[in-house]
């Protein structure tokens, strides 16, 4: 075990933002030993406090689903994956056409822009002002869009994502990691968790077979395949499940932090 790479929400993060005492100091006590930690997150930038406050993590995330690398301690993108805007309003024409009441918004590397009705009234008190707009008004041909998203106001993901996958095969990766919300996400072809994951591990020396990754959603499929040892929670969704070689004990059970501390304790009596 030379690297740990976790997915976040569902896996390590709770609802309401917390990660456990317990989670926290499964990944302190790795860093101790000497094993890279690094996470991989579907999440944007911004929204890495969780890491920063509760884990003091300064090393590098993951982030967009693989779309962006970050450096937490210095606030900087260390690498993009770009999606020009002329595929995502393409990509917006093509979902109209099956999911006629879908609504868009797209993550750039400044923020967030919003369709009217996108976001629900909840989160929009979460998520802070916006001021929505149809994405052909909104987005301008230079901005630097990461990842692409799309909801529908029923129905469930899976059902959303089978869908529209078939209208935008091809032009752009798309996945989901809501476990109910019909929400998808969407990002540069040929990029996702497992690519950038992999190219972090050759920088380092290390090969999969000494990576060992934890995820719980469809956006986690590749990583867990890639992985030497990809355990999936066993609270999680079930193409994760399937698609891993091994499983971890529910995200409620503190599954992450059960498997690195023995895991660890393997590593000091060998």
């Amino acid at each position: 075990m030379r690297l740990v790479a976790s997915d976040m929400d569902g896996t390590i993060v709770g609802h309401d933002g917390k990660i456990s005492a317990r989670t926290v100091a499964a990944f302190q006590a790795a860093a101790e030993a000497g094993v890279e930690v690094v996470f991989v997150t579907g999440r944007p930038p911004r929204w890495l406090d969780p890491l920063r406050r509760q884990i003091g993590h300064t090393g590098s995330v993951i982030c967009s689903n693989g779309a962006v690398v970050y450096d937490l301690a210095a606030e900087q993108v260390l690498s993009s994956h770009l999606l020009p805007a002329s595929v995502v309003l393409d990509v917006r024409s093509r979902i109209l056409q099956v999911a006629p009441g879908a609504l868009f918004a797209v993550e750039t590397l400044d923020g967030l822009l919003v369709e009217p009705g996108f976001l629900e009234p909840q989160s929009a008190d979460l998520l802070g002002e916006f001021s929505p707009a149809p994405l052909p008004e909104a987005l301008q041909a230079d901005m630097e869009v990461v990842k692409f998203l799309a909801v529908a106001r029923q129905g469930g993901a899976d059902a959303f994502l089978g869908q529209v996958r078939p209208a935008v095969e091809g032009l752009l990766e798309v996945t989901h990691s809501a476990p109910t919300a019909p929400l998808l996400e969407m990002g540069p072809r040929g990029i996702n968790k497992a690519v950038t994951l992999a190219a972090y591990a050759d920088a380092r020396g290390i090969g999969s077979e000494d990576v060992i990754a934890f995820g719980d959603m469809p956006n986690d499929i590749e990583m867990l395949k890639w992985a030497g040892s990809g355990y999936a929670m066993a609270s999680g969704h079930a193409e994760a499940l399937a698609a891993a070689n091994l499983r971890a004990p529910r995200f409620e059970d503190d599954g992450v932090a059960q498997v690195l501390e023995e895991r660890l304790a393997a590593l000091r009596f060998a």
